[in-house]
C-alpha cells in the first residue's frame, strides 16, 4: 500500500436508508410502505395489543455505526392509525477518524398515534456521533418518544474522553414548534462532571409525550423509587421527563415506569411491554 494514501480511503461505509409508512383499514393498522436501501430492515409487523397498534422491529444488522456511515429513517402515520417502533438492541456508535450520522424524519397525521421507543444508544469513546430528529405532528395527532444515551462504556471502565455526541431534536404540530433541543458533548469535556452538566454521570434519557397531566399524575410520577436522577416539566401540549443515571438499565427501567403511568392516561391503552425488550 502506498504510505502516502491515507487509511480512511480504504475503509468501507454505509449509507442505509428505511421508509415505513402505515395506514388505518378498518380496525387494523396496517404497513403501507416499506423500503429500504443498505443495511436497514424491518422484522415481520406484530400486533400484540390487537389489530389497531402495528408493531415494527427496526433491525441495522452490522450491529454498530462507524465513521462515514449514514442512517436515514423516515417514517408516516396515517391518519387514524397507530404505530410503535422499536429496536432490538442498543445503537451502538464506534470509534472512528470521521463523523457518522444518523437522521429520523417522523410524520403523525390526524388522529394517529407514534411511539418510538428505541432500546438504548452507547457511544463509544473516540466516536463522532451526529444525530437530528424532525417530527412533525398534524391536527390531534399523538406522539410519545424517548432516547438513552450512554457516553463511553462504565462497565468496561470506558470513560467518554474522545470524540463527540451531537443531536438535534425538533417537533412541530402544525407548522407551530413545540420543541427545540441542540446538544454537544466533546469527549473529556468539563460538563462530563460539572453539576450543571452530567454530574459525573455518563447515561442520560428523554421521553417526551403530547398532552398535559393532572397535579396527582404528575406527582405520582415524581415519586417513583428509582435509583436515577430525574424529574418531569408539565409544557403547553407537551410533558418533558429527563433522567441522568450510572446504568442504562436504570434509566430505561424509570422510563418503563413512566410509561406505565403516562400511556394509558394520555395515549388511553394500558402498556404492553414488547417481547423484544426481554430478550
Amino acid at each position: 500500500m502506498n504510505a502516502s494514501v491515507p487509511v480512511s480511503v480504504f475503509t468501507p461505509s454505509w449509507h442505509a436508508e428505511l421508509e415505513l409508512g402505515y395506514g388505518r383499514d378498518g380496525d387494523t393498522t396496517r404497513p403501507t410502505l416499506r423500503r429500504h436501501k443498505g443495511p436497514l430492515r424491518v422484522q415481520k409487523h406484530l400486533y400484540a395489543e390487537g389489530p389497531e397498534v402495528c408493531q415494527h422491529i427496526i433491525v441495522h444488522p452490522p450491529g454498530g455505526i462507524a465513521g462515514g456511515d449514514r442512517l436515514d429513517i423516515s417514517t408516516t402515520v396515517g391518519a387514524n392509525a397507530w404505530a410503535q417502533l422499536t429496536s432490538p438492541g442498543a445503537a451502538k456508535w464506534y470509534r472512528a477518524a470521521g463523523p457518522a450520522y444518523q437522521r429520523l424524519d417522523l410524520r403523525v397525521e390526524a388522529g394517529a398515534t407514534l411511539e418510538w421507543l428505541p432500546q438504548e444508544t452507547i457511544v463509544y469513546s473516540g466516536a463522532q456521533a451526529e444525530l437530528r430528529t424532525d417530527i412533525e405532528l398534524l391536527g390531534d395527532a399523538k406522539l410519545l418518544y424517548w432516547d438513552v444515551v450512554a457516553l463511553g462504556r462504565p462497565a468496561s471502565g470506558e470513560r467518554f474522553d474522545a470524540g463527540h455526541f451531537q443531536a438535534e431534536l425538533n417537533i412541530s404540530r402544525d407548522g407551530q414548534l413545540l420543541w427545540h433541543e441542540r446538544q454537544r458533548v466533546v469527549g473529556d469535556d468539563g460538563l462530563l462532571d460539572s453539576p450543571i452538566g452530567l454530574d459525573g454521570q455518563p447515561v442520560f434519557a428523554t421521553l417526551l409525550i403530547s398532552g398535559e397531566i393532572d397535579s396527582e399524575l404528575l406527582e405520582q410520577c415524581r415519586t417513583l423509587s428509582t435509583p436515577v436522577r430525574g424529574d418531569l416539566s408539565q409544557l403547553p401540549g407537551l410533558l418533558v421527563a429527563r433522567c441522568l443515571a450510572s446504568e442504562t438499565l436504570h434509566a430505561r427501567a424509570w422510563l418503563i415506569q413512566l410509561w406505565h403511568l403516562l400511556r394509558p392516561a394520555l395515549l388511553g391503552r394500558t402498556a404492553v411491554p414488547p417481547r423484544i425488550w426481554s430478550t
